[in-house]
């Protein structure tokens, strides 16, 4: 299947193929189309992550939560990197401390001039990265007794 976004890919950009790579099409195309483009005309796709979209912005959501709560993978470290991807993305009210560390991440990938597709490939490690801690956190909070 075919994902579409925004072009010029950041924090939220990044983590949704990703996420979508990873944990629910692994065969995946993701297509970056200029910010102007008319979102709704773009039938040939999933679109993601683009104003007045399901897969976008919601509230506090970012669009990596708005995936989620759609596919509803049973994955706790999902949820517990969400939080991380929403105090990077956006300005939630109770940020996950690791979002502004990740924030960092994202615009120093894009001050690099690479394009889209080799920012994907070189952050995707990130993500694992990041994926393997909130797995250990999980596993710690469900081994430790009330």
């Amino acid at each position: 299947m075919k994902w579409i976004t925004r072009e010029k890919v950041k924090v939220d950009r990044v983590a949704c193929p990703w996420l979508i790579q990873k944990f629910i099409d692994p065969q995946a195309e993701f297509v970056f189309l200029p910010a102007d483009t008319t979102w709704s005309k773009v039938t040939d796709g999933i679109v993601y992550d683009v104003p007045n979209c399901d897969l976008g912005h919601h509230g506090e959501d970012v669009s990596f939560d708005s995936i989620l709560k759609k596919y509803q993978p049973n994955d706790p470290a999902l949820y517990l990197l969400a939080g991380i991807v929403r105090a990077a993305d956006s300005h939630p009210s109770n940020p996950h401390p690791a979002g502004e560390g990740l924030r960092w991440i994202a615009h120093g990938f894009s001050a690099l001039g690479l394009s889209d597709h080799d920012i994907l490939s070189r952050e995707f490690i990130v993500y694992d990265a990041l994926y393997a801690e909130c797995l250990r956190h999980v596993k710690q909070e469900q081994t430790i007794p009330d």
